[in-house]
């Protein structure tokens, strides 16, 4: 009897020590791309003083590879006492699992969801020197051309792509896709004006656009930005259906307490209630968004059956 208590409360106190850990050690939010993108660019920003509410240090790990499979892995098999998540963008939680024959987690029961952290519309985008002034113009010239326009995307299966699929079906414009390997050749070949157009999110864009170098015809979301308000939606140009957030959102492994995913909840939403934090984000073209766990697990859920339609009605394979 005396052997039992003794296990039990060893026990009791390697939780407590870990959960300790967790609170006041380090705590590593994963990402599943390289320093200087637009979700390195969010995780960067909030984690100071997401630290600090946890009163811990924030760790940022950029690990990238495997379309962010390598990084979902490493996440869903970490140690569930909450001091490592995965701060995820929509494309590797909800859209690898249809892309992909295979993928070495499950969302659903590998990881539980912590807080929607920001919105990022999809935005079109045109060379300075194009002479396509709006999405209709461009959408009917396509179709006079003999040849159709080349509009670049991310990769296979990307948002980019997947959003390009959905604007082709709803306008039946006359586009060709052309996959690159990351925003950052995409872009540069769009601003070498080698290709016609590209969407992507407005955070990576935001710069350019405002400098000047990249029109910006429309976006995909039921509403203007604030930080664009003189762009107009597809849905106003007449295409009401593309729309396409690639939001960001932190999970955590699905054995992590609920005491711990409570606090990380509450600490993402006092982060991204800090003007500071709010402004950098809100700047950038990110729009915070703090969310309840049920309401992340419900627009994941939702997203996982809209893009899964797409890739399947489109026959779209990973690379």
């Amino acid at each position: 009897m005396i052997k039992k208590l003794t296990a039990a409360l060893a026990l009791a106190g390697a939780f407590t020590a870990g959960s300790a850990h967790a609170q006041a050690g380090t705590t590593h939010l994963v990402i599943a791309f390289p320093a200087g993108g637009p979700v390195d660019f969010v995780v960067r920003t909030i984690s100071d003083q997401m630290g600090k509410e946890l009163k811990t240090t924030i760790v940022v790990d950029n690990k990238p590879g495997a379309n962010g499979n390598i990084a979902a892995e490493s996440v869903a098999r970490s140690n569930p006492d909450g001091s490592t998540l995965f701060f995820s963008s929509v494309g590797t939680i909800v859209i690898n699992p249809s892309l992909y024959e295979k993928v070495p987690f499950n969302t659903f029961r590998d990881f539980q969801p912590v807080s929607l952290v920001v919105n990022n519309s999809t935005i079109f985008v045109v060379n300075q020197a194009s002479t396509f002034k709006s999405i209709p113009e461009m959408v009917e010239a396509s179709k006079k051309a003999k040849e159709p326009i080349a509009i670049a995307s991310t990769g296979i299966g990307g948002m980019p792509h997947l959003t390009l699929e959905l604007f082709t079906s709803a306008s039946k414009a006359n586009l060709l896709h052309v996959p690159y390997k990351g925003a950052a050749p995409a872009i540069t070949d769009l601003l070498g004006n080698q290709v016609g157009g590209f969407f992507g999110d407005i955070p990576g864009l935001i710069g350019h656009i405002q400098g000047g170098k990249l029109r910006p015809l429309g976006i995909a979301a039921p509403k203007r930005s604030a930080v664009l308000p003189d762009v107009p939606t597809l849905g106003e140009a007449g295409y009401p259906v593309v729309e396409a957030n690639n939001w960001y959102a932190l999970v955590a492994p699905a054995k992590v307490p609920k005491a711990r995913v409570d606090a990380l909840n509450a600490a993402i939403a006092k982060t991204l209630a800090n003007d500071d934090v709010k402004a950098k984000l809100l700047k950038s073209g990110a729009e915070p968004a703090p969310s309840s766990t049920g309401e992340l697990l419900a627009l994941m859920k939702k997203d996982t059956v809209k893009w899964a339609a797409i890739i399947k009605e489109k026959k779209i394979k990973a690379e």
